[in-house]
């Protein structure tokens, strides 16, 4: 069996698209659409910006949704999964793949997504931080014993997770970390705390427009963040959907799981392709891997 996954944010690199737009009609379409849908030109960015330009959260999540679907749809009656799953960003991606919402609404959410947590990024000074090397419950007591708010945001793997919150609440877990053993404990150059309590304005304001977009049910199972389970029900998806943005993402879990219920191989979809098939691969560095 045969799982589709999905990139988020960090996974945008110069140029990106650039070669499907020139080669694939279909491809060229869909980012024409997108820039309608937009209301500017995306693609002048993505395939002529700076890795600075990528940067930007109002153009970095939507480039990294439409490099990601666009492969997919280029893939055509070759992209048949059995289960897809997407990294934060990259889960709207995988809905989009497995036929739960438009190509359009998906989009509009993205980019609805993107301003919603930049303005919540600026409301507050915040950040997030890697801890390598410690055991995640280990994590878990420490963000619980800061006197501020950090908390677990990306169960990237096992010995990776990262951690989000105010400036001196990841300052403060960062040094309880490396006290606790941590090979590494680095402060990262994001402009906010992502899928933390922080992001509850973001959460606010995306969760209506989610709310008035039409799902239905995926051709396959989709492993949502929140749960790490594959889910099918629309509205079970769409609850998911909405409290993702104050919640930990669960990748660790969800690679798991997905073991256990019979996936042999992932395809990493978009991105620089190389992302997610790592997180596999430390998992279990001989399980099956590819990208598109």
């Amino acid at each position: 069996m045969k799982a589709y996954v999905f990139p988020g944010q960090g996974s945008q690199f110069e140029g990106m698209g650039k070669d499907m737009y020139a080669q694939n009609d279909l491809a060229r379409e869909l980012f024409e659409t997108a820039n309608e849908v937009l209301g500017y030109r995306i693609t002048d960015v993505m395939f002529e910006g700076s890795s600075e330009d990528l940067k930007q959260t109002k153009i970095t999540q939507p480039a990294v949704f439409l490099h990601a679907v666009i492969r997919a749809r280029m893939a055509g009656d070759d992209f048949r999964p059995d289960a897809v799953a997407g990294h934060s960003l990259g889960e709207f991606s995988a809905l989009v793949a497995a036929g739960s919402m438009s190509f359009e609404d998906g989009l509009r959410l993205v980019q609805q997504r993107a301003l919603a947590m930049q303005q919540a990024c600026e409301a507050v000074e915040s950040t997030m931080a890697a801890i390598l090397g410690l055991e995640d419950e280990k994590v878990e007591e420490i963000c619980t014993a800061i006197d501020d708010v950090v908390v677990p945001a990306n169960y990237n793997c096992p010995g990776q997770l990262v951690i989000s919150g105010t400036v001196p609440g990841v300052e403060a877990a960062v040094e309880k970390c490396k006290e606790a053993g941590a090979l590494k404990a680095i402060v990262l150059q994001v402009g906010g705390a992502f899928h933390s309590p922080l992001m509850q304005p973001a959460q606010d304001a995306l969760g209506a427009a989610i709310e008035a977009t039409g799902l239905k049910a995926p051709v396959c199972p989709v492993y949502q963040n929140v749960s790490a389970q594959p889910e099918t029900d629309p509205e079970t998806i769409r609850k998911n959907l909405v409290t993702q943005l104050t919640a930990p993402v669960r990748w660790t879990q969800t690679m798991k799981n997905m073991m256990n219920n019979g996936i042999t191989e992932v395809v990493e979809v978009g991105g620089t392709g190389k992302v997610l098939r790592g997180f596999f691969a430390r998992l279990n560095r001989r399980f099956p891997s590819s990208a598109i």
